[in-house]
């Protein structure tokens, strides 16, 4: 049997979905919480553990990107002994995940060179593209199509309802980061089309950047969706006082229509196939609710701010 490690959350969560998960023996701290159960993180962190703020987070990954210091390190012994054909790795973003170069020096000393396959989406069809790169390296090719036909007749349905309703799109704006604030990249602003909406804010296929208040004011979202990388919306709450705050919050229409939502960063900033549909699905029921329920079982992944206790 071939064996992997991943080194991304998003590809564990495919490799499980596609009923794979039998090849993977080494995975990340961050994968998901099946994933962590039953099997051997090897990816680790310096800041693990570590109570931060996001400003606190954002100024030490500025830092050490600044110092071409790594905060991500492989347990090496663990790699040697596991002795993966495949190790499945990302160059998009070396703030939030283990990058290929900081992967290569970890493997360097092995005496069985595994492949590395980087796997790094920008676009939405270049998430469901790369189910298909996971399952062929594999041998088992077949198994992502008939993954990614059932999300695409999913994705069909709420294009479909919202169709039926002349639902008109709804400005929107979706933040990936709240200290700094950052706008949406990569394949969110498709999610938030096929949901119905429109972030002219966002940055389609390209990385997110901080984006200024001022700006933000003037775009003056319909629809404010805050969902931090890495956050689920619980942790989010701790810090929503950062946004609720700021000078002109009470007057954005977001806010004076409650139409402020917060929900967990899985849905979004983790490029699995299967958990980005559950955000199109999401987002469709938040922006559409008059066509498009949102599915019960993504009820915990969200909550609307007036549901919240906000502490200024």
């Amino acid at each position: 049997m071939i064996k992997v490690c991943s080194f991304l959350p998003a590809v564990t969560q495919m490799l499980y979905d596609m009923g794979l998960e039998d090849h993977l023996y080494g995975i990340t701290f961050e994968c998901p919480e099946r994933a962590l159960e039953e099997k051997q993180p090897i990816v680790r962190c310096v800041l693990e553990g570590k109570d931060l703020s996001s400003q606190e987070i954002d100024a030490l990954f500025s830092a050490s990107k600044h110092q071409g210091k790594d905060l991500y390190y492989v347990e090496e012994e663990l790699l040697a002994q596991i002795a993966p054909d495949i190790i499945f790795t990302q160059d998009m973003c070396d703030v939030c995940q283990i990058d290929t170069a900081c992967t290569a020096a970890a493997v360097a000393k092995l005496e069985k060179q595994p492949q590395l396959i980087s796997i790094s989406p920008e676009s939405l069809d270049d998430v469901f593209e790369s189910a298909v790169t996971i399952a062929r390296a594999l041998g088992k090719e077949e198994l992502a199509y008939v993954y990614l036909e059932k999300l695409q007749l999913r994705i069909q349905s709420v294009v479909d309802k919202l169709r039926r309703a002349k639902a008109l799109p709804k400005r929107v704006l979706l933040m990936e980061w709240l200290d700094p604030i950052f706008n949406c990249g990569h394949w969110i602003p498709y999610q938030i089309g096929l949901a119905g909406g429109i972030d002219m804010l966002s940055n389609p296929s390209g990385d997110s950047i901080v984006t200024s208040w001022d700006k933000i004011l003037k775009y003056d979202p319909e629809i404010l969706v805050i969902a931090p990388c890495g956050f689920n919306s619980t942790r989010t709450k701790q810090e929503i006082h950062i946004l609720t705050g700021k000078r002109g919050w009470s007057g954005l229409t977001a806010v004076k229509n409650n139409q402020v939502f917060i929900t967990d960063f899985d849905l979004f900033t983790q490029s699995s196939a299967n958990t980005l549909v559950n955000g199109i699905e999401l987002l469709a029921g938040i922006f559409h609710p008059e066509a498009v329920p949102i599915p019960k079982e993504l009820n915990s992944k969200y909550h609307k701010l007036d549901m919240l206790t906000v502490t200024q």
